[in-house]
């Protein structure tokens, strides 16, 4: 039998005043979910980077080809995918789903709009289950308590951070946040990560500026690190080849000739 629900916070408005990142992602990704404040802003931060766009839509091919790898190859059948933004492309169920129906997945993130638009996430198979919480990265434990209801965290679980610690801007509280979850999953599990640089030779370097004029006029504020920082949270993991690499690299496609873009990617498994 089927499951799907939502656990939000009624009464919760979006603020359609100031440029949000879920929304600006979705302009870069082609969606149709966002307000003229957010191609505003995104077509500014475009203009400073213009591989911006390249970065929303390598990020979520990345999701695709690991949410396969780890169904198909791995076996995974239980997702824990926080910070999921906006209906897009495809979303991490769909394709589980799709190869392994009776797959669960749980969608954690705490944008109002991303809560009125959950109902287009919630269409699991008849053997599976998809959730959505309404909740905050920054708050681990309630997210591993209420995502508890759905997945069994005595089995193997992949747990998607595509691009979410980027907004947490102190460095030890965002290592904390992913130990934190990653402790309470059972061995054979695996982090899924993607996460903007500064790696000068991915073009990290232009991200700096553009970066800076987000943080004034959009919310949440955000940060890029470089490859040895986001190293640190696959510190006791075994990566997947290739490794931590541009998240564009990482497995393309056969016959794909894909742009090296600032944003670092890796799957790797706990042991």
């Amino acid at each position: 039998m089927s499951e799907s629900k939502a656990v939000g916070t009624p009464g919760k408005r979006p603020d359609t005043s100031t440029a949000h990142n879920a929304r600006v992602w979705n302009y870069w990704q082609g969606g149709e979910v966002n307000y003229a404040v957010d191609q505003q802003i995104g077509d500014r931060v475009a203009h400073m980077i213009p591989v911006i766009r390249g970065i929303a839509l390598a990020d979520r091919a990345f999701l695709s080809r690991a949410v396969r790898h780890l169904t198909e190859e791995r076996g995974i059948r239980q997702f824990l995918d926080i910070g999921t933004g906006l209906p897009a492309l495809e979303n991490t169920h769909e394709i589980a789903q799709r190869i392994a129906p009776a797959s669960r997945v749980v969608y954690v993130d705490n944008d109002p709009i991303v809560l009125a638009h959950a109902r287009s996430l919630l269409t699991s198979t008849e053997e599976g289950a998809t959730a959505y919480i309404d909740a905050d990265a920054h708050d681990p434990d309630t997210v591993l308590r209420i995502a508890g209801r759905t997945l069994d965290f005595t089995e193997p679980t992949a747990l998607m951070l595509l691009g979410i610690l980027n907004f947490v801007l102190d460095d030890t509280e965002a290592l904390a946040i992913a130990r934190r979850l990653l402790d309470a999953l059972a061995p054979g599990s695996f982090l899924v990560l993607t996460h903007p640089t500064t790696e000068p030779e991915l073009g990290g370097d232009l991200q700096l500026q553009a970066m800076e004029f987000w943080n004034a006029n959009a919310k949440p504020p955000v940060t890029a690190r470089s490859g040895e920082e986001i190293g640190r949270y696959f510190e006791g993991l075994t990566l997947v080849e290739p490794g931590l690499v541009s998240c564009s690299l990482w497995r393309p496609e056969p016959g794909d000739r894909p742009k090296v873009v600032p944003q670092l990617g890796a799957v790797a498994r706990k042991p």
